[in-house]
């Protein structure tokens, strides 16, 4: 495995992954496939991970796609493969116990808008473009687009962008609910550290199972509200729900432990 191809910094258990492929706008190959898989397998137990950041390098892409020189060979069968691994590292991402955010720094085409989307929560700069272009290759999404977009904007609005291939900018994303902040560009990173540590301040376990409180609700497995009341007993019953309480009620600020 390349390890050059994305590139780690823990501080203090905030963890920054930096895609580094800025010659090819950060495409997405199977190196970064393996080394995103290869942290998020790694990390999937660690409790001392207070949160990810995932961003691209240089100023002009977060992604800009994927490596479309690694389509050229594939047949149908090999597509799907593709397609498949694609989703199965990002459904890593998506469901990973920490929050995980993305810092958009440019261009976040494809799968790059996909691999933004599959973050629990996405900061933009004011330069960032998204957009689902596969159409132009006569292709569909294959890394989960043609799923989160609708569920992050609408139907309506998803298959326009889908159909038209369009991109939209910062604000247009914001207004969607596409991003939750907009922020000068180049400060992409520091706002998605800031929104990190507000949340390592809160229960770990509270917010473990409120990531997955969220993604069962897309999950058509899963009785959502039946899973509330299950883990709103789990969180009750924890030493951190404890502090949390006896701390309001002694007005003062709650201290939290692994």
């Amino acid at each position: 495995m390349d390890n050059s191809l994305v590139l780690i910094e823990n501080n203090d258990g905030f963890y920054t992954l930096t895609i580094n492929r800025p010659d090819a706008l950060n495409a997405l190959n199977k190196g970064v496939f393996d080394a995103l898989e290869a942290f998020f397998s790694e990390h999937k137990e660690d409790r001392d991970i207070k949160g990810v950041i995932i961003t691209g390098a240089g100023s002009k892409a977060f992604v800009a796609g994927a490596d479309i020189k690694e389509f050229s060979s594939l047949d149908a069968k090999g597509g799907a493969a593709l397609s498949k691994r694609g989703q199965d590292v990002f459904f890593m991402i998506e469901r990973f116990h920490a929050p995980v955010v993305a810092a958009v720094n440019g261009f976040a085409l494809g799968g790059g808008c996909e691999l933004s989307m599959s973050c629990h929560i996405r900061v933009a700069g004011s330069n960032a473009k998204f957009g689902q272009p596969e159409v132009n290759l006569g292709l569909v999404p294959g890394y989960g687009g043609s799923q989160r977009l609708v569920q992050l904007i609408g139907k309506g609005k998803a298959l326009e962008m889908l159909l038209t291939a369009d991109m939209i900018g910062a604000e247009e994303a914001l207004r969607l609910g596409l991003v939750t902040h907009v922020v000068e560009s180049g400060q992409e990173t520091a706002k998605a550290m800031e929104i990190l540590q507000k949340i390592a301040t809160k229960g770990p376990l509270a917010v473990q199972q409120t990531i997955h409180l969220v993604n069962a609700y897309f999950d058509k497995t899963v009785d959502g509200f039946k899973k509330e009341y299950e883990d709103f007993g789990l969180t009750i019953g924890s030493e951190e729900s404890k502090e949390g309480t006896a701390a309001f009620i002694e007005k003062r600020k709650a201290v939290f432990r692994k």
